[in-house]
């Protein structure tokens, strides 16, 4: 087979890179001439574990190209992706400019029967403007190439999309004809050797589901942060709660770890847009917009705390920052927490030295100068008033807490992912502060 990827971010490279490493020819397509110079390269735009090598092993075997034209890379394909961005508008809807684009660019140039596939998350009712946009661009041409659309979401988490995409939960395929669903099921028979299940629905279904996922998975973020914040208030300690209801089977012990708050690309967007399109069609998602309001003011809840344990002055303070990616095993730094913590403290007047294993060029980008940046995580102690944790890589989690004191000015932590023991940071000598447990 013969597919091709237009656009080339997270969503695009990975599919394009892990369709090629099963043996498929594969081109993707961006307009950035320079990003795609520098994948031929073996450059890449994004940071993502095993992706790297991936590109570099299906570039040199001739399976995977990259090239700005959508017209030359189109000719011959059997499926065709749209991975392009889906930015929010100020309204919280998912702006589809650059989707509907490359549509009419694939109905001005395709020569025989494609089935275009949107990868890019859209909401409820994208395939039928995408499926008009490419049939106008084929009157305009007075062409009557056969093609079909489909849905097919992608459920990657940044940090383990390699092993997401090669060992899939669950693939959902929304089609609207059996020709369209045979070529869907010839692409990915690869990844279902294993017994991986495929799901075929309607094109409308299959477009919620991806919504309806991140917003499940959002909400249970949300609700064990406020039963969190329940928790220091009322004497109880959430990582013991967290045990009691993830044993549970009907509730499951993924996503019910408390913290500052989720960010990254998906989830307040796709939980805004969702919002956004009830909103459009006369209905209130009122749960969702708790999780919303849950999840901004949780990002502000270490703040709270620094500013407590300083008596509400923090002007001069250094403060050491370990993590500033949204999440570990990734450089994304889109609705970070740690956004909100720097801005917050900046603007009380805070110094920050920050240290991140591969986020600070994203950081720098965002934040420029406004922070100091090292290169080693016991650079940003020295003479550091307290230490913040804002993101849990694992080279945070067994430090030398002596060598830590002895850099320090001040023996305090403020750790947004409890990934410490209180009773022994206790003992250590450090005034330890977490998310859900009373500790002072």
């Amino acid at each position: 087979m013969k597919i091709a990827v237009v656009g080339t971010g997270y969503v695009g490279l990975v599919t394009g890179a892990c369709l090629s490493d099963v043996g498929i020819e594969v081109t993707c397509i961006d307009i950035d001439a320079k990003k795609i110079e520098n994948l031929k390269k073996g450059v890449l735009p994004i940071y993502e574990p095993g992706l790297e090598e991936i590109v570099e092993r299906n570039t040199q075997a001739g399976r995977l190209h990259f090239s700005t034209s959508l017209a030359e890379s189109i000719k011959g394909c059997d499926v065709a992706f749209i991975a392009v961005g889906t930015p929010p508008g100020e309204d919280g809807s998912a702006d589809l400019k650059y989707v509907l684009a490359v549509a009419s660019q694939i109905g001005e140039n395709i020569e025989d029967y494609l089935v275009v596939v949107t990868k890019s998350t859209v909401p409820v009712g994208t395939a039928t403007k995408v499926k008009k946009a490419v049939q106008n661009a084929l009157d305009k041409r007075g062409s009557r190439v056969l093609f079909d659309v489909a849905s097919n979401p992608e459920f990657l988490k940044e940090g383990a999309a390699i092993d997401d995409f090669q060992r899939p939960d669950r693939i959902v395929i929304g089609v609207e004809s059996q020709r369209a669903e045979d070529v869907m099921r010839k692409l990915y028979k690869p990844f279902l050797l294993n017994g991986h299940p495929i799901i075929f629905m309607d094109i409308p279904s299959a477009e919620m589901t991806k919504y309806a996922a991140n917003a499940m998975l959002a909400t249970k973020i949300s609700f064990m942060n406020d039963i969190a914040n329940l928790c220091e208030i009322m004497g109880a300690d959430v990582n013991l709660v967290r045990k009691g209801i993830g044993s549970d089977p009907r509730i499951g012990n993924k996503f019910i770890y408390p913290g500052i708050g989720y960010g990254g690309s998906c989830f307040p967007k796709d939980v805004k847009a969702l919002v956004k399109t009830a909103q459009d069609n006369g209905y209130s998602m009122r749960i969702l917009q708790a999780v919303e309001e849950v999840n901004a003011s949780q990002k502000s809840v270490l703040v709270g705390k620094i500013l407590k344990h300083f008596n509400n002055s923090v002007e001069g303070k250094t403060f050491a920052l370990w993590g500033l990616s949204f999440k570990p095993k990734t450089d994304d730094m889109r609705e970070a927490p740690s956004l909100v913590i720097i801005d917050m403290l900046i603007q009380a007047g805070a110094n920050i030295v920050a240290y991140d294993p591969v986020a600070m060029h994203e950081a720098k980008k965002i934040i420029g100068d406004q922070i100091n940046y090292v290169a080693k995580p016991d650079s940003a102690l020295v003479d550091a008033d307290a230490l913040i944790i804002a993101t849990e890589w694992p080279e945070f989690r067994s430090p030398d807490f002596n060598v830590m004191k002895k850099l320090m000015k001040g023996h305090t932590i403020f750790d947004g992912r409890n990934i410490y023991d209180p009773a022994e940071m206790k003992e250590l000598g450090f005034e330890y502060y977490c998310i859900g447990i009373k500790t002072k």
